[in-house]
């Protein structure tokens, strides 16, 4: 993917990955990339989750006026 995923999209591959290392899919070659784009993913949907609290954080205070 050369296009950032969406949090949709970085969620629902990394259900994806972490199906396929529980379910021992992924070869010990493949684990490591497959741990470099989990962690690519979670940042992306950590990020994402922080902005969002952010902001329904300062829509609540804006209505406290």
């Amino acid at each position: 993917m050369s296009e950032k995923p969406n949090y949709t999209e970085a969620f629902e591959e990394l259900q994806e990955i972490v199906s396929e290392i529980e379910q021992g899919e992924i070869s010990v070659d493949e684990l490591s990339e497959k741990v470099k784009r989990a962690t690519y993913l979670i940042k992306i949907c950590k990020a994402k989750l922080t902005t969002t609290e952010e902001d329904v954080s300062k829509i609540l205070k804006e209505l406290e006026m």
